[in-house]
């Protein structure tokens, strides 16, 4: 599961290429080469158990409310909403709803810099200094005898550059101030990132100033990555990034609810708002909120479950949506391939959101394996997924050739539901 940055887990800080071959040939397992007749349908009756479920979680008030679908062959074959979006006014929620995505904003902010690569203005290859200059002179922190002794913090020079693909894969060494070591972590709080208003500009410059918490490519490590690829799209293009998503994503995807910052009242009366003993992501959601000058492609964009699914469906669709093509062949492929499985020199540890079975492409993680748990977690070879320390998560399954999208928005019980709903989808499916 990752994180998120999310503001949600922000706030709890301050509170405190082996398998290659097989992802490739399996993604491709789509409609086109499969009769829909031989991928099973979701049982009526199984799909009655997510209704339970959620039902209970309810009215046992352990959330206010959520919005769950799922989609096959391009279809809904569920969709219900459940609860409130806010349980102080008692409105109630509907798929119109709007969520903050956090860490879900991940991958639309990878596939707008893939859409850069098939125009040939941006390789994965690509130093990061060629876009921001600042992280030239970037150093690494080597861990300190006393965790937090900053006093005896040796900084070297990074061994390669920083490059396009570690921001995209999260191997760029750069964290966020709730991950990490102690010694990093406090590094990060007494940056200064969040002081004030800024915009992605001043923020990534904030950040070239702080130290890298490990050597670029031996790591993955979630963090602030994805927001400076944000920045990158915006140095290419000389747009803001929400300007460059909005012309080439959201507007010709259909996608009217998914923006940084709402701007009408009605879009604000449809935000589903965490329950009030939700502290972490209320606070997290407060300091958001504050900066809506920041476009964060790491978490700030928010959408509603309508249109998610239809990104998520492109993804499925390998890059093309209702006729129109919004990646290549080869870039949805660059995509949703692992970067960083047995060969690739990148290392795991307990920091590891992807998962047990899951490797990572550019922007959302890929399954690769069943893993070591037995019996083996609901799911399929190849699919794709991503969620966020807010409780969001979807998953894409070329297999099933099926989607499916749950929103909600608590921090206290995400971990718990995401495998649990995950596998009623699955259970439903007959993949028990």
């Amino acid at each position: 599961m990752s994180c998120g940055y999310d503001w949600t887990v922000h706030a709890v800080a301050r509170a405190l290429r082996a398998a290659t071959t097989t992802i490739t040939c399996l993604a491709a397992v789509t409609i086109g080469s499969a009769h829909a007749s031989d991928i099973p349908a979701p049982s009526p009756e199984k799909l009655e158990r997510i209704t339970a479920f959620f039902n209970n979680e309810v009215e046992s008030g352990r959330i206010p409310g959520a919005v769950i679908l799922i989609q096959q062959h391009g279809k809904p074959v569920y969709l219900k909403s459940f609860g409130f979006r806010d349980v102080t006014t008692r409105a109630p929620m509907t798929p119109d709803t709007i969520f903050a995505l956090h860490s879900m904003t991940k991958p639309i902010t990878n596939v707008a810099a893939m859409m850069l690569v098939d125009e040939g203005r941006l390789s994965p290859q690509d130093p990061l200094s060629k876009y921001i200059p600042a992280f030239a002179d970037v150093k690494v922190g080597m861990e300190p005898p006393n965790d937090n002794d900053l006093s005896t913090l040796e900084l070297v020079p990074p061994i390669r550059p920083i490059t396009i693909a570690d921001l995209m894969r999260h191997t760029s060494g750069i964290t966020y101030e709730y991950i990490g070591a102690q010694w990093i972590q406090k590094l990060y709080r007494e940056g200064h990132l969040f002081d004030g208003p800024f915009d992605n500009k001043e923020f990534v410059a904030r950040l070239a100033k702080l130290p890298l918490s490990r050597q670029p490519g031996t790591l993955w490590r979630y963090g602030h990555s994805t927001d400076v690829l944000g920045r990158v799209i915006e140095v290419i293009t000389g747009k803001t990034l929400y300007q460059f998503e909005k012309e080439r994503i959201f507007d010709p995807m259909r996608l009217k609810d998914t923006k940084f910052v709402l701007d009408s009242d009605d879009e604000r009366a449809r935000v589903a708002r965490p329950l009030p003993s939700d502290t972490i992501l209320l606070d997290g959601e407060r300091d958001r909120l504050a900066h809506p000058e920041w476009e964060s492609g790491g978490g700030g964009l928010s959408s509603t479950i309508l249109d998610y699914a239809r990104f998520a469906q492109m993804l499925l669709d390998r890059g093309e949506l209702d006729g129109k093509r919004y990646l290549s062949p080869a870039a949805f492929k660059d995509m949703t391939t692992d970067h960083i499985g047995p060969g690739s020199g990148v290392g795991r540890d307990y920091w590891y959101f992807p998962g047990d079975g899951f490797g990572y492409g550019y922007g959302i993680a890929v399954r690769t394996d069943p893993g070591i748990a037995k019996p083996p977690p609901a799911g399929s070879i190849g699919e794709l997924k991503w969620d966020s320390g807010s409780g969001t998560y979807f998953g894409v399954d070329p297999k099933l050739d099926m989607v499916y999208v749950m929103l909600e928005q608590t921090q206290n019980e995400r971990s718990r539901i995401t495998p649990a709903f995950k596998k009623l989808v699955y259970d439903a499916f007959g993949t028990e």
